[in-house]
Formats: C-alpha cells, structure tokens, sequence
C-alpha cells in the first residue's frame, strides 16, 4: 500500500505541450514521493512517458465541452475518487476543470486549478465558462504575469494564489549531456555549414507564435545584405494546420529565402535542437503566459530573443540572458539578429552563461514539483502543514 494518498491531475488530452509535459513531471514527482499519481485524460501521443513517469492514465472524454458530458464526467470522477482513495483534484484546463470541480465537490475534496495561459472572455457566458479556473481551493499561474492578469480580471482570493513557475528538468537540458558530434550532426541536417549562424525559432505552426514576423525580419535581413552566413530554422508541429505551414512556405519562396530558411517540422530532441544552434528566438505576437522555450534555451545556454511581454520578462534578463524586442516588430527582430550576431561568439557564449545561470537559480523543475507537492499537502493536510507563500 502507498504510504500517500491518490491524486487526480485532469487534462484534456496528452499530445504535446507546457501543461502536458508539467503534468507528467508532477506525475512523476508525486510517484517518488509515494503518492498514488491518477491522469484524467483522452490520452495521446505521451501517454508511454506518463507510465513511464509512474502516472496512470484513467481514460475520459475530457476535452469535451458539452454539458451533458460535463456532468456525466463529474459522475465518473466522483467514482474515481471513492474508488481510488483520492485526496485532491487538480485540473489543468477549463471543459475538464467543470467536471472535476462537480466531482471534488460532492466527494469534498480539495480542487486546485493551474492557469497554464490567459482565456480571452469576449462576453458573460465565455466570462462564466473561463472562471471555473478560479473556484479552486487554490490558484496556480505559471508567472508573475498570469497570477497579475488573473488577480485583475476576478475578485479572486490572493491567499489562494499561488505562482509556481513552470521547471525546466536541468538534466535533460544540460548542454554537457550531449556530445559534439550529435550537434555536428544536427546542423548539418539543417544544411548549415560550421560557421553558419543558426537562428532557431521553436513553436507549434500557428499564427500567433509569430513566424511570419520572424520571415519578415529574415527578408528585412536580406535586403540589407546581412543574411549570407546565417541559416534560419523553424521547428515544431503543425497540428493540422496545412494552410497555415503553405503559407509560411510561399512566404519564404517570395521573399528569396528558400535557401536560408529551413521549417524542420516536429522535434523530438529538442535539447539537442537548442544546442545546435547559436540564437533562439520566441517571436510571439501574443503574450506567453510562462514561454518555456525561452526557459530551455537559457537552461542550455544560449542566448534568447523573445518579444517584451507576458513571462518573457521573468525568464529573460535583457542584456545579460537575452534581449525583448516589440511584439510584432520585424525591425525590432531583425536588429535583435543582427546585434547578436556582431557581438561574437565569446559574447553570446557570455549571454547563455548568463541565461543558464537565472533558469537553474529560479525555475528548476525540482523547485516546481517541490513547490506543487507542498501546497498540495496543506491542502490534504489543513492545519498541520502551511501552504507555500501566496502572491
């Protein structure tokens, strides 16, 4: 028998992303604590790394939306919880978060909540829908800047909030775990020469993570002539949205840059990614509630731009982890590149130095998991433990 009782994590489904991932770390984390660790999910395409973690997966509609389902969920879950001992839910999204917070309701169990971004609220109803995210026993954001939007958009209980950053595992992204030779290998993939420049801009194709503006700071670069040694590569997954990735690709067709400007698809190795290049860039044109991109880069140490807002400004430190440019601003990006590139590779290798140093010192996954798992038992535990410090 485990000497901790079950906890139940729900998300809508296990494919790729920050709250996935985080739900598996703290899956794992809760495993080596002696915690029974429970998955509430439709599952997907990381469901071997939440076994592996020692999660189980409890399998459910949960992205669904509709009412009836809600309800019928909550029922379900509410069987899980006696069934399974569980002691406290944690919903990690809003359609599952109803359903889960009917069930630790009418079990009376503590429900917690994690903002992993910002739900735009264009009326009541979508108003409504997105404050289940603040009817927990406790509130998570992932930033200083997603516990400020979520304290001035609800009158929300600030001895409820809590930011726990999003950790970066410093074991896996650490750049003396990978050999030379993998990262020789790697670039040349990418068809960049030795001395090439790479310009690596992570991200699921979709609009708002800016890799249009990206193209366009690339197009500014060529027409100044400063592009011939820098090679310029896009990863991540396109989900589905075809037309968007045609419209990347003509766009890097019209602007002349088919051969500097390479979209690599999904990468499963992403540490390896990040080392093989020598500037990352986050270009997101909306604010990025945490942005771990701009976390794991600086934790293998290479120096970021990412656009001035959202976490962006507590993960980079300008002019010393990276630089913030203007959302939306290709001239701001290109002269980010440039600048960059004209300080030389002892400078930037400075500037990694710098970014590995502020990711291992505050937003370690260890911290994060120890940070979750302690406002967990004085939750379980009222009275006899104390929470962690609030906002």
């Amino acid at each position: 028998m485990p000497s901790r009782p079950a906890v139940l994590q729900i998300i809508p489904a296990l494919d790729a992303g920050g709250a996935e991932r985080t739900t598996i770390d703290i899956a794992q984390a809760l495993a080596r604590d002696g915690f029974v660790p429970l998955v509430a999910s439709e599952g997907g395409r990381l469901e071997p790394q939440l076994a592996a973690a020692g999660g189980e997966l409890v399998r459910l509609a949960a992205a669904a939306k509709a009412p009836p389902t809600i309800v019928a969920n909550a029922l379900r879950l509410a069987k899980i919880i006696r069934a399974r001992g569980v002691e406290l839910v944690h919903a990690r999204s809003r359609a599952p978060a109803w359903s889960a917070l009917l069930a630790a309701r009418s079990e009376h169990v503590p429900f917690v909540t994690t903002y992993h971004g910002i739900y735009n609220a264009a009326n009541p109803l979508k108003r409504f829908y997105n404050s289940v995210m603040v009817r927990g026993d406790a509130v998570i954001a992932n930033s200083q800047w997603t516990a400020a939007h979520v304290a001035a958009e609800y009158r929300v209980d600030r001895a409820k909030l809590f930011v726990i950053p999003r950790g970066v595992d410093l074991a896996r992204f650490d750049p003396a775990g990978i050999a030379p030779d993998r990262v020789a290998a790697q670039r040349a993939g990418w068809g960049a020469d030795a001395d090439d420049l790479v310009v690596l801009l992570p991200g699921r194709l979709t609009r708002w993570k800016g890799q249009m503006v990206f193209i366009e700071a690339l197009a500014g670069l060529a027409r100044a002539g400063r592009l011939s040694k820098l090679r310029a590569v896009m990863v991540g997954d396109a989900q589905g949205r075809a037309s968007y990735e045609a419209e990347l690709r003509n766009a890097i067709s019209a602007a002349g840059l088919g051969d500097r400007v390479f979209i690599a698809g999904h990468a499963d190795d992403m540490p390896l990614a990040y080392l093989a290049s020598d500037i990352v860039v986050s270009a997101s044109v909306e604010p990025e509630a945490f942005g771990r991109v701009v976390a794991e880069a600086g934790a293998m140490g290479r120096p970021v731009i990412a656009t001035d807002h959202g976490g962006a400004r507590e993960t980079i430190l300008p002019g010393i982890s990276g630089l913030l440019t203007k959302p939306g601003d290709p001239v701001e990006l290109a002269n980010a590149v440039s600048h960059l590139e004209s300080m030389g590779a002892n400078a930037r290798a400075e500037m990694g130095a710098g970014g590995r140093a502020h990711i291992v010192e505050h937003f370690s996954l260890e911290r994060m998991c120890a940070d979750t798992i302690a406002l967990y038992l004085s939750l379980i535990e009222p009275g006899r433990l104390p929470p962690p410090p609030g906002i």
